[in-house]
C-alpha cells in the first residue's frame, strides 16, 4: 500500500462520490471494486491485481495449496462475518443466511466498507474466521508474503504495515455495532494501535470510504464530507 495509491483513490471519489452507503454485502462488493480500482493492491500481501487476477509472481507470492484461488481477488471482512453475527440472536436461529435476511444491524455491518478489503483468495480462505494475534516469525508460508497463519492455533499474524489499521477497524466495528471484544483481543489491538500509528494512506482511505458510507472511522480520524463532491 502506498500514499500514491490512496491519493488516487481519494481523487476518484472527490470527482464522483457514491449516492449512499451499500445496503447489502453484494452491493458493498460492487462498490468496493470501484473504490480500489485506481491502483489495485490487495490487503494481506500487498500484491497488485488487474480485474480479478492477481500478479503473484511480481510480489513473490507462492500458493500454499490452492493456486487457482490464490490467483483471484476476494473481498475480506477484517472483522469476520462470523464474529459479527455469532453474538446476535439471528445467528443462533439460522446462521449467516438468517442474519443477512432478517437482522438490519447485521446487514449494515456486513456491508460496511470500513471493514472490507481486497484479499488474495487463498489467504482469505485460509484466514477463515480466525482471530489475529502474535505468532513466531516464519517465512515461506506464502512465499514473500509477510502474513502468517497458524491453523492449529487458529491465529493470523498480519504483515506489520496493516496491523494498526486492523486494530482501528476492530475498535470502529465494536463501537458502531455493539461488537464485544475479549480482554485479550482488546489488549492486542491497543498495543497495535500504539505501535503502528495512523499513516497518511490510512487517513486517505478513511476519507474515501467515509464519502460512501456517510461517516468515517473515528479511530482513524475525521472525514471532510464537504470534500466528497
Amino acid at each position: 500500500m502506498s500514499v500514491r495509491w490512496f491519493a488516487l483513490l481519494f481523487l476518484f471519489f472527490v470527482m464522483g462520490a457514491q449516492a449512499g452507503a451499500p445496503r447489502t454485502f453484494t452491493e458493498a462488493k460492487k462498490v468496493a471494486w470501484k473504490l480500489y480500482a485506481p491502483q489495485s493492491t490487495e490487503f494481506y500481501c500487498g500484491c497488485k491485481y488487474t480485474g480479478n487476477r492477481v500478479n503473484l509472481a511480481a510480489c513473490g507470492y507462492v500458493p500454499r495449496k490452492n493456486a487457482k484461488r490464490a490467483s483471484r481477488i476476494e473481498w475480506e471482512h477484517i472483522v469476520p462475518a462470523w464474529q459479527i453475527g455469532h453474538q446476535r440472536q439471528c445467528w443462533q436461529e439460522g446462521g449467516r443466511k438468517n442474519c443477512t435476511r432478517y437482522d438490519p444491524v447485521y446487514q449494515k455491518a456486513e456491508a460496511d466498507l470500513h471493514n472490507l478489503v481486497p484479499s488474495i483468495g487463498e489467504v482469505n480462505g485460509d484466514r477463515s474466521n480466525f482471530s489475529f494475534g502474535w505468532l513466531p516469525e516464519q517465512s515461506g508460508q506464502y512465499g514473500s508474503c509477510l502474513t502468517q497463519i497458524d491453523f492449529k492455533a487458529k491465529k493470523v499474524m498480519p504483515r506489520p504495515s496493516i496491523r494498526g489499521m486492523i486494530a482501528r477497524t476492530y475498535f470502529y466495528m465494536s463501537k458502531q455495532y455493539g461488537l464485544r471484544l475479549s480482554k485479550q483481543d482488546r489488549q492486542l489491538y491497543e498495543a497495535w494501535d500504539k505501535t503502528y500509528p495512523v499513516q497518511a494512506w490510512e487517513r486517505q482511505r478513511n476519507q474515501s470510504v467515509g464519502c460512501v458510507m456517510g461517516h468515517g472511522n473515528e479511530f482513524v480520524g475525521p472525514v471532510d464530507m464537504k470534500a466528497c463532491g
